[in-house]
């Protein structure tokens, strides 16, 4: 998995999607993952639960309109006889379902279908029959980048869109938590900013020197903290050697912890289509992982998204086994 240290810089011989496909390899070795599969109503979010069955990662509940989910495979020539169907009216039955399959033990994670992210989210986070826990529900990407050496973890870019202080204590650590699943050998997190000056003039710099002291005082635990720091301090050594910053963080980040949704989504979006990088998302801080695979991402990407979430689960079984006395 991930090496100590990443090598910057472009590699040539190296190919891209590898990280993925280490990732894939990693989660191949587990028990594949229950998962529900929230309205698999079209031949993009169908192939998905079928591949990801085929390869192991995960054991797909279809849960959707069992006449529309049977169509939709015979015209697609997918075999899902072997998948269990939950019936359900429409979308948002869809969802509720899907959740109520975790509440009841029977799936370890959730896989958004054809329908709005909203919709899952909003069975994710009732009031009765919700998944929701007392961490803060966050978005990691993570990102496969051409030329650097392993994946790289961007939060969050997609659920919180100004997050507090005390949020982004649990957004931070989400990420953490999500690198040791991804067997990380070291967490370096990087707090993002503009500069790597603390300044009263930019918020988001006495933010991230907030979140580096509490983490040096155990409020948040498992990672190298340092920030703020700009993104090109964060992950290109010379750039940090040239701005004297020493650090084990600086210039080695693979958690970049951006001040917004607005940073984190342009960071993301810049990377994949300006540097050709894929960007496979896991929702965190709900009972499960929750996979928002989008109709646009590639195969590899969503079966990315399922390697994640497995080795997700993978670790919350474990944490939960060695919480259980004797």
């Amino acid at each position: 998995m991930p090496e100590d240290r990443p090598q910057q810089g472009q590699h040539p011989e190296r190919p891209r999607h590898d990280k993925y496909e280490r990732l894939i390899e990693a989660a191949r070795e587990l028990q594949p993952t229950r998962t529900a599969i929230a309205h698999p109503c079209d031949e993009v979010s169908l192939q998905s639960a079928v591949e990801g069955s085929r390869l192991g990662l995960i054991a797909p509940v279809l849960v959707g309109p069992a006449a529309r989910i049977q169509d939709i495979a015979a015209k697609a020539g997918f075999d899902i006889s072997g998948l269990p169907i939950v019936d359900s009216a429409h979308s948002h039955d869809s969802a509720a379902k899907a959740v109520q399959l975790v509440t009841l033990g029977r799936a370890e994670a959730l896989m958004k279908g054809s329908l709005h992210t909203d919709e899952v989210m909003g069975a994710v986070v009732a009031r009765e029959g919700g998944i929701r826990t007392a961490r803060r529900i966050s978005h990691c990407f993570v990102m496969d980048v051409p030329g650097h050496a392993d994946p790289l973890i961007i939060t969050d870019a997609a659920v919180n869109i100004a997050p507090t202080l005390d949020e982004k204590v649990d957004i931070v650590q989400n990420a953490i938590d999500l690198a040791h699943a991804m067997r990380f050998q070291e967490v370096r997190v990087a707090i993002l900013s503009a500069m790597e000056t603390v300044t009263a003039k930019v918020p988001s710099t006495i933010e991230a020197a907030a979140l580096c002291k509490m983490a040096e005082r155990g409020q948040i635990t498992g990672a190298l903290l340092d920030g703020p720091l700009a993104l090109d301090n964060a992950i290109n050594p010379e750039a940090a050697r040239i701005k004297g910053i020493v650090s084990p963080v600086a210039g080695h980040a693979n958690v970049l912890v951006v001040p917004d949704l607005e940073a984190g989504n342009m960071l993301a979006k810049s990377l994949s289509f300006l540097a050709g990088a894929d960007a496979a998302g896991i929702v965190l801080g709900a009972r499960v992982p929750i996979m928002l695979t989008s109709r646009a991402d590639s195969l590899l990407t969503r079966l990315a998204s399922c390697a994640v979430a497995a080795l997700v689960a993978e670790a919350r079984r474990a944490s939960m086994s060695s919480a259980i006395p004797g």
